[in-house]
């Protein structure tokens, strides 16, 4: 897949706009605790971690777990706030075999150039028994992602993403443990969502036409100044033993 690769403006946009608050954060624990058993010296793999948000929360959350981060773009790794973080992708992990007890994996499989080959890796360093949980939009399921309803056009980018199905086939030998779709508070309004909006963190942003990207900018403007409420999307979690 490998839609696009972070480099530093998109890093920046991505600290700037996409670590979640407190609210969405919860709703996020509460879903991994129903597959994951945070005891004390459990080792947490991070794969993909971005600018380290996840590892952040993990650490806060669970002070026993030892959380292992791992990031390919050093312009992500340059603005993290969690360290060490670890420079290293889904094919070649710079761990030793069986080395660690889960696996998350948030928004990262899209831009996975292999995905069977990060299957194969993931299985290396994970101990048997072991969850995967990954976070992400996949294919065909735009319905609960605002992005989406204002952004139309962007629906066809989602759709080169691994699509459930794709996921499971490429984790051949792993089996589907549970499959959720998880409400997150993405913003208090849309007025806020609108204003904090930047094209460079969302990758089906970047992958629309100009005209399309502006078509929707003006779709949510006029949107926002009616609108009530939060902006909630449901991302789902697909976890795989």
């Amino acid at each position: 897949m490998g839609l696009i690769a972070y480099d530093g403006v998109d890093a920046a946009a991505f600290a700037a706009n996409r670590h979640l608050g407190d609210d969405a954060l919860g709703e996020w624990r509460a879903a991994m605790l129903r597959y994951l058993d945070p005891r004390p010296g459990l080792r947490l793999l991070d794969l993909g971690s971005g600018t380290g948000s996840w590892a952040r929360a993990f650490r806060q959350w669970w002070p026993g777990v030892e959380v292992v981060a791992v990031e390919p773009s050093a312009a992500m790794r340059e603005r993290a706030v969690f360290a060490p973080i670890l420079a290293g992708d889904a094919e070649a992990v710079p761990l030793a075999d069986a080395s660690v007890d889960a696996v998350w994996l948030s928004t990262v499989v899209h831009h996975i150039p292999d995905l069977a080959a990060a299957a194969r890796e993931i299985r290396r360093v994970l101990r048997p028994g072991g969850p995967v949980l990954i976070r992400s939009v996949f294919a065909g399921r735009p319905d609960g992602i605002a992005l989406f309803r204002y952004f139309p056009e962007a629906v066809a980018v989602l759709d080169r993403y691994p699509s459930v199905a794709g996921v499971e086939e490429a984790f051949a030998g792993f089996t589907i443990a549970g499959f959720e779709a998880v409400p997150q508070v993405t913003a208090p309004s849309l007025r806020d969502f609108t204003a904090g909006l930047r094209r460079e963190a969302h990758t089906p942003l970047q992958l629309i036409s100009d005209e399309a990207y502006a078509a929707g900018v003006a779709r949510l403007r006029a949107a926002a100044e009616t609108a009530d409420g939060p902006v909630v999307d449901a991302l789902d979690l697909l976890v795989l033993t």
